[in-house]
């Protein structure tokens, strides 16, 4: 069995094009051909946090594949980003062996949540965003802008935080990059004047409201990936002409979409499932009168594609 670390890693992404095979691995689940068990989940109070276990296979692949990834909300306090432990342990399809390790450190549960985030401003954005607004200033605030598609013109983001402190390191970490950053008080200014919203925080009350969100808007809601945690106010939900679930069984459970679920403010039948509509090849860019929703909690098909494509470039490279 082979065993790669972080280093090892970071030196094989470069080489791998990473958007086509998590677009592949998304239709692959909704076209039936991905066996998906429901997320495993560890969650912990004192200090805060949780640990998701994702695991699955695609049919007559090379691979089956065992996620594990924590995060600590309460790291921010001791100078270190919440999410820490991670592991891949990719396992031979056809005889159950055990073929290699990915320590992670939960680089690639990252790396592929910011891809998914890319795929949907592709798919999803409108054609001329003014303004992106970012709530939250941990690690997917900053990969979900890295890794917006190359079209994305805009520069100007105004960015909400809980703390000052992060909001002032966020504001001069980005602003060296190139970007344009103004803060702000509240998400009201951003639902106001942003026409991408990307929310990425562990909330578990909303943030963003709907009573002052203007039309031609896209939301990316990242950071809701487990029952309890809830960014975006549910009337935003109903009042979307697009809702989209990465996984329409997984959002049911988990997300935003859950909590409008259960409080009955959309049906499951109007919910759009991404694999779906990237197989469609279809244009759904939000027009100037609409609003649009993609609820990304994070699948196991997302794993299973980057842990394939990087173990085998780690092979390749010999590392």
């Amino acid at each position: 069995m082979k065993v790669f670390g972080l280093g090892d890693i970071k030196r094989a992404l470069p080489k791998i094009d990473l958007s086509p095979l998590i677009k592949e691995g998304f239709v692959a689940y909704s076209s039936g051909q991905a066996v998906v068990p429901p997320v495993g989940e560890l969650v912990f109070e004192n200090p805060p946090g949780d640990v998701h276990i994702k695991y699955g296979y695609i049919q007559n692949d090379d691979y089956y594949v065992v996620k594990i990834a924590s995060g600590f909300y309460g790291n921010t306090d001791l100078n270190i980003q919440s999410s820490q432990g991670g592991v891949m342990i990719l396992f031979d399809q056809k005889t159950g062996k055990e073929v290699g390790i990915l320590i992670d450190e939960c680089y690639l549960t990252n790396v592929r949540t910011a891809i998914a985030g890319a795929v949907c401003v592709e798919l999803f954005s409108p054609s001329n965003i003014s303004c992106i607004g970012v709530i939250g200033t941990g690690v997917q605030a900053r990969m979900q802008i890295a890794y917006l598609p190359e079209n994305i013109k805009c520069k100007k983001i105004k960015v909400w935080g809980r703390s000052g402190k992060s909001v002032e390191e966020y504001i001069k970490e980005m602003t060296s990059l190139g970007w344009m950053l103004d803060r702000v008080n509240t998400t009201d200014d951003i639902a106001a004047t942003c026409d991408l919203i990307i929310t990425t925080t562990p909330s578990k009350e909303p943030l963003l409201k709907n009573k002052l969100l203007k039309k031609g808007t896209h939301i990316n809601a990242i950071g809701s990936d487990s029952p309890e945690k809830n960014e975006l106010e549910v009337d935003i939900l109903k009042a979307a002409d697009l809702v989209v679930a990465d996984s329409i069984s997984q959002c049911l459970e988990r997300g935003e979409i859950s909590h409008a679920i259960r409080n009955r403010f959309i049906d499951k039948n109007e919910i759009q499932e991404l694999g779906h509509l990237i197989h469609k090849n279809g244009t759904y860019n939000c027009k100037e009168h609409q609003i649009s929703v993609a609820d990304l909690t994070g699948v196991a098909v997302q794993d299973i594609q980057i842990a394939k494509a990087v173990f085998k470039e780690c092979e390749k490279l010999k590392i």
